[in-house]
């Protein structure tokens, strides 16, 4: 999901863990913050579309078999020090793995966040503000080393997929995937074995 940054870094010694719970505390409207690149952000409320979309997205890898597809649980991205480096909720994922009894303690200890190591396959929907989507978490998910991320542009109405996530030397800034694969929304967008091909017609709807 797209989100609307904050106007500036956050600048803080507390675990972006409860700063974020602060923020949802402190919001009128129900909300789940997210946490990238030193950025604490807040999603907007999605559409209908978005979530009928990504909704169908998610079906369809679990229609290929893959039964470990899902959408909604929050996960954390480490530092190599084992600081916070981001909290992410996707849009949907496809899971290595279900939550083990040392994920679930890993959730408990860090207030409600899954490891991202659980995840081979992360997907986002943008909204209105795409560039999060586009710049801050690309470069976070090939960061903390997720194999494959698929993009579902809706401004320039293309698909993507994204593989091979290279971080050059230590700095998570400069992380980026080496392969990917374009198509216009409406088209079949190919991924790599396991995964199915993607139908992205619901989006044609915008």
């Amino acid at each position: 999901m797209s989100a609307e940054p904050f106007l500036e870094p956050v600048m803080t010694q507390q675990d972006p863990i409860d700063l974020l719970i602060a923020i949802e505390e402190a919001s009128q409207a129900p909300i789940r913050p997210e946490y990238v690149e030193g950025m604490a952000i807040a999603p907007p409320q999605p559409n209908d579309h978005h979530n009928d979309g990504a909704f169908k997205l998610a079906v369809q890898f679990f229609n290929a078999g893959l039964d470990l597809s899902g959408m909604g649980n929050g996960y954390r991205a480490a530092h190599r020090d084992g600081s916070t480096m981001a909290l992410l909720i996707p849009d949907f994922y496809i899971r290595r793995r279900k939550a083990s009894e040392l994920d679930e303690s890993y959730r408990r200890a860090h207030k409600g966040w899954y490891p991202i190591g659980m995840v081979a396959l992360v997907g986002e929907v943008t909204s209105t503000n795409h560039e999060t989507d586009t710049g801050p978490k690309l470069r976070t998910y090939a960061a903390a080393g997720v194999p494959v991320y698929v993009l579902i542009n809706r401004t320039t109405k293309t698909a993507h997929c994204y593989t091979n996530p290279v971080t050059p030397g230590d700095s998570p800034t400069k992380a980026y995937y080496a392969d990917e694969a374009k198509v216009p929304l409406g088209e079949p967008l190919p991924l790599p074995t396991p995964y199915p091909t993607l139908d992205t017609a619901p989006f044609l709807k915008d």
